[in-house]
Parts: structure tokens; C-alpha cells; sequence
């Protein structure tokens, strides 16, 4: 199923895009799957190049508040993670739309490999060394001076989203500042990716990592917020390759209640953006992330 928020586009106007951005014609062209946010594309050009296309969702689509100006922020991303691991090189970008090139591979989900994975650690534990400015995201969407406050608007902007999308949520209130002191020994905003599930990773044929794409989703805070994504759906520990490879773990029981809360913050996430992509709330997906959920929230009481 096609997300609302995937626009319907074809080959005529990836060629007008890659026309206007690289001066350049398009011999063909084809619709990437995998992804549920924006539209991807690949197409080769006559100069022999072969680039992706990502554009974003049309002005009329209804998205979740820390989704503005996601298009943008991707090629933030790989512009500040360039040298540290294996991005693509954004080629043209405008606000809706980015051209980037092709990197080489095909996505874990294709090819499980857990020497991309211990890679992916070393990758992303280099990428965690930048700092930035404040914590939270940029562009004046959900932030904050310190990170229990940047994760708490964090948290209530997908409340917020919820509600107005009548999805329901099991009681949060008091979670964080039950947890707050926890929260407050993070005290430098490292870089995140966040979205570092297997979709997002790319293996060569050997095994190795040869690429990170979708970094539109980027923001400042806590590196464990970075260790959710990787273990999607469970809960990770220091045998997973991705912790073996960013030379973390064993976890401290205050690590393992901020984990804790950062696999709330996805699944809310997850349960939120439900209506935005088409979603039934009786979806198999919905039904497990809520159970999930649930587990979560029984735990950390």
C-alpha cells in the first residue's frame, strides 16, 4: 500500500527535476520500494551516471509535526557525517526534492550480514563525536537547552499528533519526570541518525557496509537514542554487532532504563504516524507495536 504521503510522480517528472538540478537527461528511471515517507526514484543519466531522486510529500499531505522540512534536513545529514561514514553525496537538492548519488549494495532486509552491522557500529560511534548546538531537532521543530527537556517536547509533539489523529495511546503522563534524573546525565547533544533499521543499511556483496542512507530524521541528543532503530522490534544487548562494533555495553541499569524509554518514544512514534501513512489501527503492524508498547510502559513502572 502507497502512503498518503508518497506523491504520485512518473518519469517525465523525474527528468524535469534531474533537468533543473543537474543540467542533465535521464535515459531511464524507475520507482525505488522499501521506503514509506518519500519517493524515491533511480534513474541513469546520459552522461552515464546513475543517481537517486528522493521527493517529498505534496503540499496537500497531512504530516506529523517533527516531519517538517524532512527533505532539507537529509541533505544536512550527509553533508555533516561526510568523512565518517559511508553517505551519498548529495549532487542537487531544492526543498522538496534532493538528488544524491547511487551508493553501491542492497539494504539488510535483502541480506543480513553481521559484519555490515559491527561496521554500522563503528560508523555511527564516529558520526556520535559531533556535537551540536542545542538538543532535539532543528528547523524550530520539537527541541530543547538540555536533553529531558528536548526529549520531553520530543514526546508531547507526538501526543500532540495523536490526539489530533484520535489515535489512542496507553497513559503516559509522569513517565518522564518519573525518569527525569536519569535522562539529565546526558549532557552533550551528539549527532543521531535514528532511523538506522535494516532498510536504511546497505551491504556489498561481500558482506561489508557499503552504505547509510535516509538521514532526513537527524537530530541531537542521547547516542543510545541511536541503538533503538538497530534491534527494531526487540531489545538490543551488548552481543548484538552493532553494540560489539561502536564499543559499547554492557549496559549500566541506568543505560538500560533510558533504552527503555527510547523504544517508548519509537513505538509512540510508530503508533502516531499510523493515520499519515494509511494505516488501519487494527493493523497487524499497529496491533504489535501497541503490545510492544504496553511491555515497555509495565516495565519501567
Amino acid at each position: 500500500m502507497r502512503s498518503p504521503t508518497q506523491p504520485l510522480i512518473g518519469v517525465e517528472d523525474i527528468a524535469g527535476i534531474v533537468r533543473d538540478g543537474l543540467g542533465a537527461v535521464v535515459s531511464e528511471a524507475a520507482e525505488l520500494s522499501g521506503g514509506g515517507f518519500a519517493a524515491v526514484w533511480r534513474a541513469s543519466l546520459d552522461d552515464g551516471r546513475d543517481v537517486v531522486v528522493k521527493v517529498g510529500p505534496p503540499a496537500s499531505a497531512r504530516l506529523l509535526g517533527y516531519e517538517r522540512g524532512l527533505i532539507p534536513a537529509e541533505a544536512e545529514y550527509f553533508s555533516l557525517v561526510r568523512g565518517k561514514a559511508p553517505v551519498p553525496a548529495v549532487l542537487a537538492r531544492d526543498e522538496n526534492w534532493i538528488i544524491s548519488s547511487l551508493l553501491p549494495g542492497r539494504a539488510l532486509t535483502g541480506r543480513d550480514s553481521a559484519v555490515a552491522r559491527r561496521q554500522l557500529g563503528e560508523a555511527v560511534a564516529r558520526v556520535h563525536t559531533i556535537s551540536g548546538p542545542h538538543f532535539g531537532y532543528t528547523g524550530g521543530r520539537p527541541a530543547g537547552d538540555d536533553w529531558p527537556a528536548a526529549f520531553g517536547a520530543m514526546i508531547a509533539s507526538l501526543r500532540a499528533d495523536a490526539a489530533a489523529w484520535e489515535v489512542s495511546l496507553p497513559p503516559l503522563d509522569g513517565l518522564l519526570e518519573r525518569h527525569r534524573d536519569v535522562l539529565a546525565t546526558v549532557t552533550r547533544p551528539a549527532l543521531l541518525h535514528f532511523d538506522l533499521w535494516d532498510g536504511n543499511v546497505l551491504v556489498a556483496p561481500d558482506g561489508s557496509l557499503s552504505g547509510l542512507v535516509d538521514g532526513e530524521r537527524y537530530l541531537y541528543g542521547d547516542p543510545l537514542l541511536d541503538f533503538v532503530s538497530p534491534a527494531l522490534f526487540r531489545r538490543i544487548d551488548a552481543a548484538h554487532p552493532f553494540v560489539v562494533g561502536y564499543g559499547a555495553g554492557p549496559f549500566t541499569e541506568a543505560e538500560l532504563t533510558r533504552l527503555a524509554l527510547y523504544r517508548v518514544h519509537l513505538y509512540v512514534l510508530m503508533l502516531a504516524e499510523g493515520p499519515s501513512r494509511g494505516i488501519a489501527p487494527d493493523a497487524d503492524r499497529q496491533q504489535r507495536v501497541m503490545a510492544l508498547l504496553e511491555a515497555e510502559l509495565a516495565d519501567l513502572r
